[in-house]
């Protein structure tokens, strides 16, 4: 199966040339502050569209050595299909190419999972890992990943997940070839200082690596940060995998590309070593 994009156009661009121009600009801008690429474990990267937080998930990326098979958690906008889904066949088409899922490893994710199904449903319309892929295909070339989307749910089923992933991984001796990514926006449609504030907050507790206290002050304070259960989980299945720190790449908000910091949405690329 061939999942066809669902936001090339929109949220990016659905010309191949465009796309490569757009993204080589993107990741020029970070070129200076980010020379020297780092050893990583995990990457969180915003998925608005490119004019909104291409910069930051540009400039992550592009301060990160990466590798050719990622494991992509993504929330679930849509609320269609599995709330808990992984699409284990196929390849996704983006204007730079089709992207393979690595299907020995996804089926091997899911395989003995309590959580965890074989879904296309919820990958159909979702962009919050499709908008990623370019970025990793103009960085890396040719690519593998897994897919999942993840539906909002108690911390327990989120570390059951991690270990399902973690158990995969081992198995297949993967440990030291794949990249974990959790996609996520931070807070939405609060005034620049509000939403930045509370970003700050929970930054803090993902540099400890720290998933407890992360849902704890996401829940304390409200937060909107609709990628909450994708970086749980990843912050759970790195730190399984000897991640000793993250650090901040980027943080930008909605308010820097269209000027009004009324209601703004908050943008993090952080990396995991």
């Amino acid at each position: 199966m061939i999942r066809k994009p669902a936001v090339a156009g929109t949220f990016y661009p659905g010309d191949k040339k465009k796309l490569e121009e757009t993204i080589a600009l993107l990741m020029k801008r970070g070129s200076g502050k980010e020379e020297q690429k780092n050893r990583v474990k995990g990457l969180i990267l915003p998925h608005a569209g490119y004019q909104y937080s291409g910069a930051v998930a540009a400039q992550t990326v592009y301060s990160a050595e990466l590798k050719n098979t990622f494991i992509i958690l993504g929330p679930n906008h849509t609320g269609k299909g599995k709330p808990f889904s992984v699409m284990t066949e196929g390849a996704w088409q983006t204007p730079l190419g089709q992207a393979q899922i690595d299907s020995a490893l996804a089926k091997e994710i899911v395989s003995g999972s309590r959580y965890l199904k074989s879904d296309t449903r919820a990958h159909d319309s979702e962009h919050s890992i499709e908008v990623l892929i370019p970025f990793l295909q103009f960085a890396a070339g040719d690519i593998k990943f897994v897919p999942l989307v993840i539906a909002r749910a108690p911390k327990e089923i989120y570390s059951a997940i991690a270990g399902d992933i973690v158990r995969a991984v081992k198995k297949l001796d993967q440990k030291d070839d794949v990249l974990l990514i959790a996609s996520s926006d931070m807070t939405h449609y609060e005034p620049q200082e509000s939403a930045e504030k509370k970003d700050r907050y929970a930054i803090e507790a993902i540099n400890s690596l720290n998933a407890g206290e992360l849902l704890r002050r996401v829940e304390e304070q409200d937060m909107t940060m609709c990628g909450i259960a994708p970086v749980v989980i990843m912050l759970e299945v790195v730190k399984a995998f000897g991640a000793k720190e993250a650090k901040l790449v980027r943080y930008e908000t909605s308010g820097q590309a269209t000027g009004d910091y009324r209601s703004v949405v908050g943008y993090a690329g952080m990396r995991v070593n």
